[in-house]
């Protein structure tokens, strides 16, 4: 492609924006602090980002009641593993490549906390009967080795109003998730009956 002007090293970045002030630097710490620990058991839902050894990358989001995750020690949490559609992609990348990256959010909050670290994967621990929801039990979970931590400013959420309702679109203008698939996978069923069977086992299979 051409007509783009790239971007090479930080040098030329620093060109177009400056260096963050000290506050913003002083604000990183490297362990779960009293504020981040409170904001963590509010938080029912993370993003997860994780790359694998050649540096592909990966978003995953987590979600369960709020405080899901547990806080281990001001150094370590651990988030527990749910059933989902068995691809492992992050848990695949975390056995090639620990670094990982969490951003917990909390509905109707416009700011973030990030947590960046050094991740394992645990198929025990003292603390995996307490992650157990309607008597299951996690087959494993993901324990996250504090490296840096630090909240985020609501700019983003400024910008893209996420959390104001009055701007949320009809979910009937968007297909629905049977209609992606069907289209997708080419598959014969009808839309409506896909729909109706994804419902079904996301209810089934949420624990």
């Amino acid at each position: 492609m051409t007509g783009y002007t790239e971007i090479k090293d930080e040098s030329e970045l620093r060109e177009l924006i400056d260096h963050p002030s000290p506050a913003v630097r002083r604000k990183q710490l490297d362990c779960l602090d009293a504020h981040a620990r409170a904001w963590i058991s509010r938080s029912p839902f993370c993003l997860l980002a994780t790359a694998d050894a050649e540096g592909r990358c990966d978003v995953s989001p987590r979600g369960d009641v709020a405080g899901f995750t547990h806080v281990v020690d001001d150094r370590a949490l651990a988030i527990p593993d749910r059933p989902g559609n068995r691809r492992l992609d992050s848990f695949r990348n975390i056995l090639d490549n620990p670094h990982a990256g969490l951003l917990f959010m909390i509905p109707g909050v416009q700011e973030t906390l990030r947590v960046n670290g050094r991740a394992r994967l645990i198929k025990d621990a003292p603390f995996m009967d307490a992650m157990a929801v309607r008597g299951r039990r996690p087959l494993l979970a993901l324990l996250l080795d504090v490296e840096e931590v630090y909240f985020h400013c609501a700019k983003a959420f400024k910008r893209s109003g996420l959390w104001d309702v009055s701007g949320w679109p009809d979910r009937g203008e968007l297909p629905t998730f049977g209609s992606i698939l069907k289209d997708q996978l080419r598959l014969d069923q009808p839309a409506a009956v896909l729909d109706e069977h994804i419902s079904a086992t996301e209810a089934r299979e949420l624990y």
